[in-house]
């Protein structure tokens, strides 16, 4: 039998259970060695939530995601293997959209925490242990997210970098809680606004085909997508010098612009 694993951390999925990348990879590669599975790839998000989509495309906004889509259209697997559900996703639109892009592409969910899942299952056992289960995570993300908001919000009513993974083109130097440039990254930050601004009506897929053939790569070294080009025009304000968190907006960032206003 032919698996693939997923796995993902978030600051607040950390901050909750402490889950790392490698205990998930772990946990992963052990259970489906003593099943007898055949693991070919684990996939992986980094300091991503897993509430996150594209609302305007509809779509999960995560690259390690995307890029296992991409793999189960081009080959079959039975089972996306994860520790937990939680791990997938975390809001009930992000839950929808999996649910439709795995029953797609005939792959159904074997989560090592809960082995009575599947996409599938119609059991109202199931349905009731498994719906509990997840709004009991549901609400123990709100009550971190609450927790840990008030700290960060004051800290970016002052410009200063507030948490979080780093927006691509920049990088946090351990211990200094401050976002510096990452110089190559930064180059095709500038690019991809170049490319725009050069030519207004091309797509986003356009931009990002034109950033691959001049050999710009993402953080994770990879080729870009729409979803990176988005995510990167989307900030544009941020690259300015602008801090954005949330609904808070500073003026004078305390980080560097990458381009100009």
């Amino acid at each position: 039998m032919n698996v693939i694993g997923y796995i993902r951390v978030s600051t607040q999925g950390q901050a909750k259970d402490g889950y790392s990348l490698s205990y998930q990879q772990d946990e992963i590669e052990t259970y489906c060695k003593e099943q007898g599975w055949n693991l070919l790839h684990v996939f992986k998000d980094e300091g991503i939530s897993g509430a996150r989509v594209n609302e305007d495309a509809l779509e999960v906004d995560r690259e390690g995601f995307q890029d296992m889509l991409a793999t189960l259209s081009t080959q079959s697997f039975d089972y996306v293997v994860v520790l937990n559900t939680s791990r997938l996703w975390r809001s009930d639109i992000v839950k929808v959209l999996i649910h439709r892009e795995f029953k797609k592409h005939g792959v159904d969910i074997r989560s090592i925490e809960q082995p009575t899942y599947s996409i599938h299952k119609k059991d109202p056992s199931d349905f009731l242990i498994n719906g509990l289960m997840e709004l009991l995570d549901q609400y123990q993300r709100l009550e971190i997210t609450m927790k840990l908001a008030r700290g960060r919000r004051k800290k970016a009513q002052g410009g200063g970098y507030a948490g979080g993974k780093a927006a691509y083109g920049y990088h946090v130097q351990k211990g200094t809680k401050q976002l510096s440039i990452s110089p190559e990254n930064a180059r095709a930050v500038q690019r991809v606004f170049t490319i725009r601004n050069q030519n207004p009506s091309w797509s986003l897929s356009q931009i990002a085909s034109q950033l691959n053939l001049e050999g710009y790569k993402t953080a994770q070294n990879k080729d870009f997508t729409k979803v990176q080009v988005k995510r990167i025009l989307d900030r544009e304000a941020f690259y300015k010098g602008l801090y954005q968190y949330g609904d808070v907006t500073c003026q004078q960032g305390q980080h560097p612009a990458i381009i100009s206003n």
